[in-house]
């Protein structure tokens, strides 16, 4: 442009100013945005319009409208276009903003894991932006939420040496009714030692149904290597197992079946006692041992309290299967309280939200959540000495 034609341009710019004050702001900022869009397209083509240029790198092709929200109002943008060019064109002013929008997300992603209720996130989001922010924004920033939470679910897994399951439940409105739904968590303990979150899924299907898909997700997504699985005792979990993970040794929760025990127990002067001998089981130096201290145990109870002795015969067993790894393993795969623990962390935030209003709106807040702790796992400590881990 010459020095002539940019004189006009800013005159264009400042007449809105010149005529209502601060009321053309508005105006105003939409002409000098459109003008350094425009500048900004010549010399990614190397030419004016209507130029001839044997370094011409494409040609002007017209212009595309966008509302952009500012705290001076709403501005009416001209967008330049290109065609033929090697690289695609997009405003460097437009791509700032961009990347403030993705804050807005970020942002949105963390009112999501800190509880707060739907009904304020636009309270919220008006704040930051200093604009009014309408509920198709809201919407829409939750969708790019949503799109980055299912990268993140189905990101690729890989190896993974231990496989810690749990399930837990909340409340969801289906149809006019409020039936609980399935929360389903899968933590993985790769071969170097290292733990992440690899992959939750909702549902109010059937158990065995949900845990069978659920487990063939994980490895669809790349999960191989599995030798071992912590859990409690949940239903359709063993059968999912058998049929997506056959062969895979299998323990169940040891703290799970020391509260299965104590709700057997009809003598309450008794349950330190029979906790106390269970826990002897437990942390028996070998097998055999553990095998010899369950028998005494039995007969122990076997006139006192048969139901108690019957249930310990046919279920303590299934906490044996630990007892195939080098002894520093043990403490930390006895148990699913890992999985506990995690559970415990989502409850606090969906607590805040009580009754979720679909399916897709409690995926998205326990994903948020499990992906910030999984992000804390992978970049943290190594949880599990992996040494002497038998092949």
């Amino acid at each position: 442009m010459t020095h002539e034609e940019k004189g006009t341009a800013m005159e264009a710019v400042l007449q809105p100013i010149f005529e209502r004050g601060f009321d053309g702001l508005g105006e105003a900022l939409s002409s000098v945005l459109n003008f350094a869009m425009l500048v900004e397209r010549e010399n990614a083509l190397g030419a004016a319009p209507y130029e001839r240029s044997p370094d011409r790198a494409g040609h002007a092709n017209g212009f595309k409208p966008r509302t952009l929200k500012t705290r001076v109002g709403e501005l009416s943008l001209r967008v330049p276009q290109v065609r033929g060019a090697e690289r695609a064109f997009y405003p460097s002013v437009l791509e700032r903003g961009q990347r403030h929008e993705r804050a807005l997300v970020l942002s949105l992603a963390e009112m999501y894991v800190q509880g707060i209720a739907t009904r304020r996130v636009t309270e919220v989001l008006e704040t930051m932006c200093g604009c009014p922010v309408s509920s198709e924004q809201v919407s829409r920033a939750a969708a790019l939420l949503d799109e980055e939470l299912e990268k993140w679910r189905n990101r690729p897994i890989g190896r993974v040496v231990a496989l810690v399951l749990d399930a837990f439940y909340e409340k969801v409105r289906l149809d006019g009714s409020v039936v609980s739904c399935a929360v389903l968590v899968a933590s993985g303990i790769f071969g170097d030692g290292r733990r992440a979150v690899l992959g939750v899924s909702v549902s109010v299907s059937e158990h065995e149904v949900h845990w069978r898909a659920f487990l063939q997700s994980l490895r669809d997504r790349g999960m191989h290597g599995v030798l071992f699985v912590v859990s409690d005792d949940h239903e359709g979990l063993k059968k999912g197992m058998a049929a997506v993970l056959p062969g895979v040794v299998w323990q169940r929760c040891q703290c799970h079946l020391q509260r299965n025990a104590q709700a057997r127990v009809t003598k309450q002067d008794l349950k330190p006692q029979v906790a106390a001998d269970i826990r002897a089981v437990f942390n028996a130096p070998s097998l055999e041992e553990a095998k010899r201290l369950l028998a005494a145990a039995v007969g122990k109870y076997a006139k006192t309290q048969p139901r108690l002795a019957a249930w310990m015969e046919d279920n303590i067993p299934e906490g044996f299967a630990v007892f195939r790894l080098p002894e520093p393993m043990r403490r930390r795969l006895r148990t699913s309280n890992m999985a506990e623990n995690l559970n415990r962390q989502v409850r606090r935030r969906t607590r805040t939200a009580g009754l979720f209003p679909n399916e897709a709106s409690l995926l998205r807040l326990v994903s948020a959540v499990l992906s910030e702790t999984s992000e804390e796992w992978e970049t943290g400590r190594i949880y599990l000495n992996m040494e002497g881990m038998p092949a």
